[in-house]
């Protein structure tokens, strides 16, 4: 993890400031064009390799490198044609400043976009997503100051995954940290409510639907790919034979390195069982370039608005991890009515439903919603409850503090897990009233006993609720609901308008306090009231007679005594 390399940390924040200062202040307008810059590193890197192990093995490799190639829309003329040799990233980095900055503006970006998803399977996503990209570093100073610091990130990285003392972690690991470590210093949210969800909630809901290989995980909004990321870590972690004697990282989760377990066979399985969706073209590129650099190969990550009628899907997933966003409505015409029968344009509620119906039968799903999507009154928010108690097994309600999605918002919310087909018998809630972080914009790291949070405690009481449940009836006792886990029955649920927000079924917990009665408190105030007043005149006398007397005051509870001595 980046935070025990104090090097790395500080070349990738050099580069965040390179940024600011040439005049990109825009966060994820930087993370888009630094993304473009590792793609193009990457394509030169993979091809590197490939001919030495060509070189090696014997094995027939054409160079994506070799030959020439004609810009679309030049006249088919030989002074028009480029050597591909010169469009790698080895290449053009020794050019001069400015003749650089127009050869990646006019050569090298234009050659990545014409690859259209034709380069080799390790690349082939990325650049079929490239058609839209624009590259906009307007200096060539901050071009040669980013491929530098580009350049010497991936030199610290090659030095700590060979040392021996070192992290611990390959190369494959180092760069997915790195890359998450630049996607985590997006501090503003992006078009359409877009913004990242914290790493441990994702690591939390993991940990509670417990994803296995072979699973078809998808995420209908993915954005920079964090949930698809948290399920492939998760089940990569569960490979770990050693995985009980690791350390618990920094929210009490343990994880191991990502790439190092993996054969072919498990990563073929893998490759094939993670899908993204996402309406905004960067957060394509960006979660594709996310899980690229955690050494997911072909990330299956399209551009698709899965609330539309250009996706048709249905149970299609045994798994589904989402943070859908819940920016209001969206156009009733672009709503796909044949599968969506919620009668809204709320998105919050579409992609309940949506989920729902990517769900294979037995499938489950984690998914993080605002909390007036618990107890809204509209017919829609109902419908959409009454989807998930009576359709599904409702598993768990676990709400959040508003604080958790700050900078980017204050919204309350809260995750449902629920299991497509189920039976829901009791609803198991949970108050989660920390996360192991300030609950202020800055979301700085809490220390001591506070540290995880309530992180640990939800694991461990979700996957304890069974038992916990089975000793609740077997007890002659009510179990009490003033904890901040309990259960509600369904029928409770159903006759309250399915309504699921923790204070409908929560009990207060009130304090008893006795107080003396009136004339008590009357008399006891009128006692100090004398004592003032007597302290008052004492201080007052030496005053009015020119004594001269200084002054050292000391209190008694009410009263007042004074030495007097010489006054001046």
């Amino acid at each position: 993890m980046l935070q025990h390399n104090a090097a790395l940390k500080s070349k990738i924040d050099q580069l965040w400031d390179k940024f600011w200062a040439g005049g990109i202040s825009n966060p994820l307008t930087a993370i888009e064009q630094i993304t473009y810059l590792l793609f193009m590193k990457r394509l030169d890197d993979l091809d590197m390799q490939k001919q030495k192990a060509s070189a090696f093995t014997g094995e027939k490799y054409t160079s994506r490198f070799k030959g020439k190639w004609l810009p679309p829309g030049m006249p088919d003329k030989e002074e028009n044609y480029v050597k591909k040799e010169t469009l790698r990233w080895s290449s053009f980095k020794r050019l001069p400043a400015d003749e650089m900055l127009n050869h990646v503006q006019t050569k090298v970006f234009p050659f990545l976009k014409d690859l259209n998803g034709e380069a080799e399977v390790v690349t082939g996503p990325f650049t079929k997503h490239m058609a839209n990209a624009v590259f906009i570093i307007p200096k060539a100073s901050l071009l040669v100051e980013a491929i530098t610091s580009i350049d010497e990130i991936f030199s610290i990285m090659d030095k700590d995954a060979s040392s021996e003392g070192g992290a611990g972690q390959s190369f494959q690991d180092i760069q997915g940290d790195v890359y998450e470590y630049l996607l985590s210093e997006i501090a503003s949210a992006g078009k359409n409510g877009q913004f990242r969800t914290p790493r441990h909630i994702i690591k939390l809901m993991a940990e509670l639907l417990e994803p296995q290989l072979g699973n078809r995980i998808a995420d209908p909004a993915c954005g920079t790919g964090g949930f698809l990321l948290g399920a492939y870590q998760y089940i990569v972690s569960q490979l770990d034979k050693e995985l009980n004697k690791r350390t618990p990282d920094e929210d009490g989760f343990r994880r191991n390195s990502v790439s190092a377990l993996l054969n072919e066979k498990t990563r073929t399985i893998l490759q094939e069982s993670i899908f993204g969706y996402d309406i905004d073209g960067t957060m394509v590129r960006l979660g594709l370039m996310n899980l690229m650099m955690h050494g997911i190969d072909n990330p299956h990550i399209d551009y698709k608005d899965t609330l539309s009628k250009s996706y048709t899907e249905e149970s299609e997933f045994d798994l589904i991890m989402a943070n859908p966003p819940f920016t209001g409505n969206i156009d009733k015409g672009d709503i796909n009515r044949d599968v969506m029968n919620l009668d809204t344009t709320k998105t919050e509620l579409l992609f309940v439903e949506r989920i729902f119906k990517m769900l294979r039968n037995g499938g489950s799903a984690a998914v993080i919603v605002p909390q007036g999507v618990l107890f809204g009154s509209g017919k829609a928010f109902v419908s959409a409850r009454k989807i998930l108690v009576e359709e599904c097994e409702l598993k768990a309600v676990i709400t959040m503090p508003s604080g958790v999605f700050k900078p980017y918002a204050g919204v309350s919310t809260a995750i449902l897990i629920f299991t497509k087909a189920g039976e829901t018998k009791d609803v198991w809630f949970y108050e989660m009233q920390s996360d192991g972080y300030s609950l202020d914009d800055k979301r700085s790291k809490l220390e001591g006993d506070q540290k995880y949070g309530d992180l640990q405690d939800i694991v461990k009481q979700y996957k304890s609720r069974e038992t916990q449940k089975e000793l609740n009836r077997k007890s002659d006792k009510t179990p009490t609901r003033t904890l901040k886990h309990f259960f509600v029955p369904k029928k409770e649920i159903t006759d309250n308008n399915y309504d699921l927000s923790l204070s409908r079924y929560k009990e207060d917990v009130f304090e008893e306090v006795t107080y003396e009665a009136p004339s008590v408190i009357l008399d006891k105030l009128d006692i100090i009231e004398k004592e003032i007043v007597s302290g008052l005149k004492e201080l007052r006398s030496p005053i009015q007679y020119g004594q001269n007397l200084p002054i050292s005051v000391r209190t008694e509870h009410c009263s007042v005594r004074t030495e007097w001595k010489e006054f001046k």
